[in-house]
């Protein structure tokens, strides 16, 4: 055993006599400048790239036997000699493993290379200066990697019976930087402190591999001289398990963990964004890139978002077409919080140029109130669970600029559309044209200010508009000055205002700030309604215009909707109605005192309800002659025709040609009413009508005696308080009908004679009228 143990030791020291001989010889005797001149011709001829080895190459042996070179620099055949190189580094490194070597093989143990630089451009024509480079390098391919094969497997090294075998142990690529510069685009990438390392390189077998460095972008390409800051910046790592399969020009890394930390200029966050995957496949030979079981996870983080990170993921498999700058994303799925799920598939095309997409998706029921609220874009609603309900499924097609939705299936909070969207990224363009069962718009328009409401309704009128502070505007003018607009809606049933509309149909369009209501019909309250318009954003205060018309309306539900509260109709008919409307500004209280323009109206089949006014004027003309009337009166009075054209000038309407027919009795007047303040004054007359229809027998010469009626108040206060008798207008007429008959009497005894009288005929409009004025009348009339 001794004996044994004496020969292995011997053994061991005369192996490492020879190694320590090798290394002597090696680094006594060979010059590694002879090789400078070997090593610039082989570069020449597999890439094209000029090297210049400004640095001595040196031997290393200790604590491994290598080479290294300093300063090297390789410029491409078109450059000129003032331009900054192509490619070059400050330090590289090869060593070699001694074993290999005592067998006939170069065994490179370890690859370094530090302080690379690499120069990216591509010109105003969007030819890139690599791709000669590459084109070079694609038609040696064979040559190079037979060199690099294992020993057993390619030529020995010319001049000598050494073999190259590819089993690197380590290899490092230590503070590199690689620029970008876009000339057609005016834009500059900048990548630094570029870091590669890789153990046990084999072509045969994965290692591991791991990189990181440092991206920035720059919009502009002379962000140095203006020192401007970048508009991206991101620090990024991947690393998993390398398989290179030269031959085939095929990689495959495993594990794939592609780490990101990004922050956009003025951003006070960075944005982490994580990829990881089963295994990204690149296949050079078939110009395709591979991801199985991708999963991309991001933390956003903004100040419009709030103080919590929102945490997504999405899952997909990528498959692209290098040659034909084409992908697939497959069994996308994308999860978030408060139930967020959107799935689907997408097919990408021109990825090189025009990048363009194509696919489905669908977003399962969630609620967007979370998500409006972390974006501080929540509205305020009226119904408080408006936009609980959301949820969508549709073709979807478009590029960077705009997003079309095909074949869209729609849920809102209970309502269901279909038909088609698209709008444009920027949001200056909005196309749709849609169709729904229902619609309750009152949901999402802001709740009513009670409040606000009480306080203009009661003290002076118009003091609560002339103190109301910056009223909101009722359209975003800079958004909408900008956009094109081509819009089509039809929805079964629309709630608006209160107000019930069926079988809706609405068309839209509009480009360069001038909008059109180009259509707008509705089945309305059993008639129907229409309108076009215009909307002018280029004038300033802002156009509105609107072309009104109302056919065969009824009346007794439609004012019973607008009522405040649950009060019945005090009419009914069917309303016809028409006209041109024209206003200016963009606020309510604004609108109406700029409104301008003309109506034109009648009422059909009408009727004033729970009060018959034949009946009291036939009582107030009984009790006159003397006499009482037994008829039976019906409860209400029903009128053959009711019409009137309105003007309106700035906010007030005016009609001077009021007429309500009813059978025996003609009602005309004129009347006023003030939009901005809502106040209003109607002044009317009552005459009976000889004729077949006539509601009661009169004497001949109280036709010609006007019953007058003055309507005035505001729109808020009480309907009780409306309308009375008119006794100063009743007293002018008939002081002026008694000076006819009896024109020697003076005026004023006349009318001291009718003062008492006349009281109380305008408390009760003639049911228990006094004796003085019935006997007056009597005498004076037959």
């Amino acid at each position: 055993m001794k004996r044994l143990l004496q020969t292995l030791l011997a053994a061991i020291g005369v192996l490492g006599v020879v190694v320590v001989a090798a290394v002597v010889y090696v680094t006594t005797f060979l010059d590694p400048e002879d090789f400078k001149p070997r090593l610039i011709e082989v570069v020449r001829e597999q890439s094209g790239l000029e090297l210049t080895l400004d640095g001595p190459l040196t031997w290393s042996f200790y604590p491994r036997l290598g080479v290294s070179v300093e300063q090297a620099e390789g410029r491409l055949p078109e450059q000129e000699a003032d331009e900054p190189p192509f490619l070059g580094f400050a330090h590289g490194e090869v060593s070699l493993a001694f074993a290999p070597l005592l067998r006939g093989e170069i065994a490179i143990e370890g690859l370094t290379l530090e302080g690379m630089q690499l120069r990216l451009i591509r010109d105003e024509q969007g030819r890139g200066n690599w791709e000669t480079l590459m084109q070079r390098l694609d038609e040696h391919r064979e040559g190079a990697e037979s060199a690099l094969a294992p020993a057993s497997a390619g030529p020995a090294l010319q001049g000598s019976n050494l073999a190259v075998a590819l089993n690197i142990a380590s290899v490092q690529v230590r503070n590199g930087v690689a620029s970008y510069r876009d000339l057609a685009e005016g834009e500059e990438w900048l990548a630094e402190e570029i870091n590669l390392s890789g153990t046990n390189v084999n072509p045969q077998r994965a290692f591991p591999f791991r990189s990181s460095l440092r991206l920035r972008s720059y919009p502009t390409l002379d962000w140095r001289e203006l020192e401007r800051s970048p508009a991206l910046e991101s620090n990024i790592s991947l690393e998993g398990r390398m398989r290179l399969a030269l031959a085939e020009r095929r990689y495959v890394l495993e594990g794939v963990k592609l780490n990101t930390a990004s922050r956009l200029a003025g951003a006070e966050h960075r944005q982490q964004l994580d990829l990881s995957g089963q295994q990204l496949i690149l296949d050079l030979s078939q110009q395709r890139l591979q991801l199985l079981e991708g999963r991309l996870e991001a933390g956003l983080n903004h100040p419009a978002l709030g103080e919590n990170t929102v945490p997504l993921a999405l899952s997909l498999a990528l498959d692209a077409d290098l040659s034909e700058s084409t992908a697939q994303l497959r069994d996308l799925q994308l999860t978030g919080p408060d139930n967020l799920r959107l799935s689907g598939h997408l097919n990408l095309a021109s990825l090189d140029q025009a990048p363009s997409y194509s696919g489905q998706i669908s977003l399962a029921p969630l609620s967007l109130r979370p998500w409006l609220t972390r974006l501080d874009l929540l509205p305020q609603t009226a119904g408080p669970e408006a936009l609980s309900d959301v949820a969508l499924t549709s073709p979807v097609r478009g590029n960077l600029e705009r997003l079309e939705l095909a074949g869209l299936t729609l849920v809102l909070d209970g309502s269901t559309f279909t038909g088609g969207l698209s709008a444009g990224f920027d949001g200056r363009m909005l196309d749709f044209e849609l169709q729904g069962d229902r619609l309750d718009l009152d949901r999402y328009l802001p709740p009513a200010d009670a409040a606000g409401q009480a306080s203009s309704s009661r003290g002076l009128p118009g003091i609560a508009p002339a103190l109301a502070e910056d009223p909101p505007a009722l359209v975003p003018t800079e958004w909408l000055a900008q956009l094109t607009l081509d819009g089509a809606l039809e929805v079964a049933q629309l709630r608006l205002s209160g107000l019930d509309f069926t079988e809706v149909s609405l068309a839209l369009s509009g480009t360069d700030g001038q909008h059109s209501l180009e259509q707008f019909s509705a089945v309305f309250y059993d008639g129907e309604l229409s309108a076009n318009g215009g909307l002018d954003l280029t004038r300033e205060p802002i156009l509105w215009q609107l072309n009104p018309s109302l056919s065969r309306v009824r009346l007794a539900p439609l004012l019973e909707a607008l009522s405040d509260d649950d009060s019945p109709a005090p009419l009914r008919g069917r309303l016809t109605l028409g006209g041109e409307l024209e206003t200016r500004a963009n606020s309510w209280p604004a609108l109406k005192r700029n409104l301008n323009g003309r109506l034109a109206g009648r009422i059909d089949e009408g009727a004033v309800l729970e009060v018959n006014v034949s009946q009291e004027l036939c009582s107030l003309a009984a009790m006159v002659e003397g006499r009482e009337t037994t008829r039976d009166w019906s409860a209400d009075t029903r009128f053959d025709r009711a019409e009137a054209s309105l003007r309106i000038n700035n906010g007030v309407v005016r009609s001077e040609d009021i007429l309500i027919t009813i059978p025996g009795i003609d009602l005309g007047g004129t009347g006023e009413l003030d939009l901005s303040s809502e106040r209003f004054d109607l002044r009317a007359a009552a005459r009976f009508v000889d004729g077949a229809d006539a509601a009661c027998p009169v004497n001949p010469r109280l036709e010609r005696i006007p019953l007058p009626v003055r309507c005035s108040g505001e729109l808020s206060g009480d309907r009780n308080e409306w309308c009375r008798f008119d006794r100063e207008a009743f007293q002018a007429t008939l002081a002026e009908v008694l000076r006819d008959e009896v024109s020697r009497r003076a005026g004023d005894e006349l009318e001291r004679r009718l003062e008492r009288p006349l009281e109380r005929l305008e408390e009760r409009l003639g049911e228990g009228a006094g004796r003085e004025l019935r006997d007056t009348l009597r005498g004076l009339l037959n």
